[in-house]
């Protein structure tokens, strides 16, 4: 990693673990404070957080192309402006409409801020190689859980869920903000390049086909485990505790397996370490399925490695096989689905799990082995830069 690298790898690194930990992991601290404070089942509040992945995932090419004209600098900066606004109204909501209306906002700011747009801005201000500062943020940011879910559920005890709402609010403007604007280079020729940028046309043909689907199937069974984890372990035969302890590894089983690729799988194209990435599930799935809940940890630590990994190869593959030419907008076009993949799969894999319990992981395991198929479908891979 060449050093220059640093003070932007660290300064991205801290605005996605504030802007994951105050946004996406947010709903499992607070949905049943909020929930009771405002008389309505928890829900609600889940419903209102899927509606805003929607609403990221609609945003992502039209977000990815703004990066591509002008960098990362500003739209990353506008994002935590955007969800400092969502907290603060969150914060301030009385009722179910301005609930909504505060996930949405929070959905904008999540679509501007969160990882494909941070890899956009690596995208755009390193080209073909990007990938090793990509695999940097991961590496910060996939503590983002760890840091966040502590701290408010702190907040929550402390000072309260609106309160606490309001302090990662100020936490985008004090510290998200001026990382984001002032560490980001800006980009010479910027108001050149939106006053005479003509929209690209990118042929949707079968790689990108290929590519979106992959990554809808593994982001669905991230968002299923993500929601229904410790109830999946325990269906398996796991207790309380081992359930708890085993979701205890995942976080770092991600960072470790980040590592790991930076390491030794940044010697091969991103596609070896993406098609590994799919199967370290479904090995997990068998064992545990065999063995039943004394595995959960295992099961927990082979379901993180591969979602880590995963994480990267969102933004590395996409890199490796297409080029830096237009990489935001082709990375949210490809993203899109499996923003709405990840949005569906709470409600879907908990109905599931009412009717198949354990069983599920049969299903998880086919929607990586899927995604997997859908890797080794893509006809050459392209050489590694």
């Amino acid at each position: 990693m060449n050093p220059r690298q640093l003070p932007i790898i660290l300064a991205l690194g801290t605005t996605q673990t504030l802007a994951w930990a105050s946004s996406y992991y947010l709903p499992a601290i607070l949905a049943d404070p909020i929930g009771r404070d405002l008389g309505v089942s928890s829900n609600w509040i889940f419903a209102a957080f899927s509606a805003s992945l929607v609403i990221s995932a609609l945003l992502g090419p039209r977000v990815g192309r703004q990066i591509d004209l002008v960098g990362g600098r500003s739209v990353l900066s506008l994002s935590n402006v955007t969800l400092a606004a969502g907290l603060a109204l969150l914060g301030l909501s009385y009722s179910i409409p301005m609930l909504v209306i505060a996930w949405l906002l929070l959905g904008v700011g999540m679509g501007a801020g969160l990882y494909d747009a941070a890899f956009g801005a690596l995208g755009r201000i390193y080209g073909d190689a990007a990938r090793r500062s990509i695999t940097g943020i991961t590496l910060l940011a996939g503590f983002a859980s760890t840091v966040g879910w502590p701290l408010t559920a702190l907040g929550l005890e402390t000072i309260g869920w609106r309160n606490t709402c309001f302090a990662w609010a100020a936490a985008h403007i004090l510290i998200g903000l001026p990382l984001n604007f002032f560490m980001l280079p800006a980009v010479k020729g910027a108001k050149a390049a939106v006053a005479t940028a003509v929209k690209p046309h990118l042929p949707i043909d079968r790689t990108m086909i290929l590519l979106a689907f992959a990554f809808a199937a593994a982001w669905t069974v991230t968002g299923a485990m993500a929601a229904h984890l410790p109830r999946i372990l325990e269906a398996t035969g796991a207790t309380t505790l081992q359930a708890v302890a085993a979701g205890a590894l995942i976080g770092p089983a991600q960072v470790a397996a980040r590592i790991f690729e930076a390491g030794f799988l940044s010697r091969y194209h991103p596609l070896v370490s993406t098609r590994l990435a799919c199967l370290t599930h479904p090995i997990g799935a068998a064992i545990v399925g065999l063995v039943g809940g004394p595995a959960a940890s295992l099961f927990a630590i082979f379901h993180g490695t591969g979602n880590g990994i995963l994480t990267i190869a969102r933004g590395t593959l996409p890199l490796a096989i297409f080029g830096p030419q237009n990489y935001g907008y082709r990375l949210g076009i490809i993203g899109a689905p499996a923003r709405m993949a990840q949005a569906a799969a709470p409600l879907a894999f908990g109905l599931l799990i009412d009717l198949m319990g354990s069983r599920v992981l049969m299903v998880s395991s086919a929607l990586s082995l899927s995604a997997l198929l859908a890797l080794f479908l893509l006809r050459k891979p392209p050489v590694a830069p």
